[in-house]
């Protein structure tokens, strides 16, 4: 009998998502929770870009020149902000769903983004190669994180960087981001989230390793309900972010 292929797609997690791929541009809707997000991550991907590569943080589109990858890129949140800085984006997600919905708010917003249905796999075996990587609130999702992670180290060029962000397994975690999140506030639909497929810090920063890649960086990002606002901190129980480079 042959083997099954490895596959990163967990099949219900892309159902799950392409069910509500509309709300993805609705800052009030079921994607709040990223929305409200979106300003402290860009500004640490941005920040660590310049950085990484030269750039002048103040010019007006200081990626240009560089190539990059948001896998697993929804309804483009973060594919748009790169865009606009000046990168060469290609946004990459299982859901076909996802995919048109962000198409189409990339052609009404003006934006030139090559958005493809595919998988991390799939564009590894297609010899894809970027300078930069996005990876953000993706491996909890995914089937096998160490392939996912392989996959998606496999396209990140020497010198090149990929961050990932994702929810801690732990119990404050639990607390927080699944019961308080889920059930309590209604910010995030109802199993968005389950806890055994949390990865802990210490398990993704292996996976990257073991791929290739040189940890340099580890943020923890934290919410403050009195500004209802996200910032970044030492905290890393719940959300976190890892910056890793390819040597």
């Amino acid at each position: 009998m042959a083997e099954t292929a490895r596959t990163t797609i967990d099949s219900a997690e892309v159902e799950r998502f392409s069910r509500i791929a509309a709300e993805w541009w609705n800052p009030q809707g079921k994607f709040r929770p990223l929305h409200k997000f979106n300003p402290t991550r860009l500004t640490y991907i941005k920040q660590e870009i310049c950085a990484a590569f030269g750039r002048d943080p103040l010019a007006p589109r200081p990626l240009i020149g560089l190539r990059l990858l948001d896998i697993g890129c929804g309804g483009g949140l973060l594919c748009e902000p790169m865009a606009r800085l000046g990168a060469t984006v290609i946004g990459a997600d299982a859901s076909q769903t996802n995919i048109e919905v962000a198409k189409i708010h990339a052609a009404t917003s003006g934006l030139d983004i090559d958005y493809r249905a595919t998988t991390a796999e799939a564009l590894a075996e297609a010899g894809e190669m970027f300078d930069v990587v996005l990876n953000m609130e993706v491996v909890e999702h995914v089937a096998d994180v160490d392939l996912f992670i392989s996959a998606c180290g496999a396209m990140v060029k020497p010198g090149g960087l990929m961050f990932v962000a994702t929810i801690n397994r732990t119990l404050k975690a639990l607390g927080l981001a699944i019961i308080g999140a889920e059930y309590l506030l209604r910010w995030l639909p109802r199993g968005t989230h389950q806890y055994e497929k949390l990865v802990r810090p210490e398990e993704l920063e292996k996976a990257l390793q073991t791929a290739g890649l040189k940890i340099t960086d580890r943020q923890g990002v934290t919410y403050n309900p009195l500004t209802d606002s996200w910032s970044r901190s030492r905290d890393m129980d719940v959300n976190y972010m890892v910056l890793a480079r390819k040597e």
